[in-house]
C-alpha cells in the first residue's frame, strides 16, 4: 500500500469529520433558532422573530465559508433540517407582514428545501387559524384558508416522491384541518 497516500487520505477524512461536526453544532443552532422565530411570529414579537433569523442568516454564512473546498457538507442532513425550518419561519414572517407566499430571497434554498419548508408552512398557517378564528378573526381565517388552497393547487403539480411525498402529504392534512375550522366557523357565524 502507498503509505503516502493513504496519509493523504486520512487526512482529508480527518479534516472532512471535523468540519462535519462544526457543521452540525452550527446547524442545529440556525435550526433552534429559526424555530425560536415562529414561536416569535405566532406572540406577534416581530423584532424578536427578525433578531433569531439574522443569527441564523450569521450562521448560515459562517456554515458557506466552512464549506468552501468540501461541497459535500452541503448535504449534511442537519444543514438541510435548519435550511428547511429558517425556509418555514421566512414564509410565516413574510406572510404576517404582506399576505403573500413568496420566494427566500436572502439564502440560497434549493428546491427540496423549499417545497418542504412550503410544505411545513401551511401546519403554522393553521396554527395560526386556530388563533384568529378564537379571536373571531374570520376573515383572517379564510386568507389563511385560501393560502393553503393555493399552496396545494401548486404542490399537487409536481410529482414528489420519497421525503417530499411525506410532506406533501401533511400539507394535505393541513388543508383538511383549514377546511374543518372553516366549516366550524360558518356553523357559529
Amino acid at each position: 500500500m502507498n503509505k503516502a497516500f493513504f496519509a493523504k487520505i486520512r487526512h482529508g477524512h480527518e479534516m472532512h469529520e471535523t468540519k462535519r461536526r462544526i457543521v452540525v453544532r452550527n446547524s442545529n443552532e440556525a435550526l433552534n433558532l429559526s424555530k425560536r422565530a415562529i414561536f416569535s411570529y405566532h406572540r406577534d414579537d416581530v423584532k424578536s422573530a427578525q433578531e433569531n433569523l439574522a443569527q441564523a442568516e450569521k450562521i448560515f454564512a459562517r456554515l458557506d465559508r466552512e464549506a468552501k473546498g468540501m461541497p459535500a457538507l452541503r448535504h449534511e442532513g442537519s444543514w438541510r433540517a435548519a435550511l428547511e425550518e429558517y425556509c418555514e419561519a421566512k414564509l410565516f414572517g413574510e406572510f404576517l407582514h404582506s399576505g403573500c407566499v413568496c420566494e427566500i430571497r436572502d439564502r440560497q434554498v434549493d428546491t427540496e428545501i423549499y417545497i418542504g419548508g412550503l410544505s411545513d408552512f401551511t401546519g403554522e398557517l393553521v396554527r395560526r387559524a386556530v388563533r384568529e378564528a378564537t379571536e373571531k378573526n374570520f376573515e383572517d381565517v379564510r386568507k389563511i384558508k385560501d393560502a393553503i388552497t393555493e399552496i396545494m393547487s401548486q404542490l399537487i403539480q409536481l410529482d414528489l416522491a420519497g421525503y417530499l411525498r411525506t410532506k406533501y402529504d401533511q400539507a394535505k392534512n393541513n388543508l383538511r384541518k383549514i377546511e374543518e375550522i372553516m366549516y366550524e366557523v360558518s356553523l357559529r357565524k
